[in-house]
């Protein structure tokens, strides 16, 4: 009889939300993807300061959390038991939850395909990296 409810590993799980967090840190610098993402959705430099930043930033960690807490739990369901694996099952879960629906939703939008390539790619790596971590991580 399989079970729902596994043995989670929760320090691998809160590790992968700070991996996702610190991602997004990094990927929506002004190093990276900051300067065509803002200049995309319409957003001032001056808007990116204050309360809306800080409440953004405890809404993605918390999300973060939920996300890695519910990848765990595919991670086990589907056996995967190295990096390589956990990636893949990563990447599987993009296509179908985060890419799948996002693309078109874009093109109804009108936005640029590179709104959908900056947010998409940082959600790509992320499952990816984290896939990976939760899989080798038990």
């Amino acid at each position: 009889m399989h079970h729902i409810f596994h043995d989670l590993n929760h320090l691998a799980i809160i590790v992968s939300a700070v991996i996702l967090w610190l991602l997004g840190a990094v990927w929506y610098s002004p190093a990276l993807f900051a300067k065509p993402w803002m200049a995309i959705i319409g957003l001032k430099k001056d808007a990116t300061k204050g309360s809306s930043m800080i409440a953004g930033m405890i809404a993605s960690f918390i999300c973060d959390l939920i996300l890695a807490f519910i990848l765990a739990h595919i991670v086990i369901w589907t056996q995967a038991a190295t990096f390589g694996w956990g990636a893949l099952v990563g990447f599987i879960v993009w296509i179908g939850f985060f890419a799948a629906p996002n693309l078109p939703q874009g093109i109804y939008e009108g936005r640029p395909f590179k709104l959908f390539a900056i947010n998409s790619g940082y959600w790509l790596v992320g499952l990816m990296i984290i896939g990976g971590v939760l899989a080798v991580w038990r």
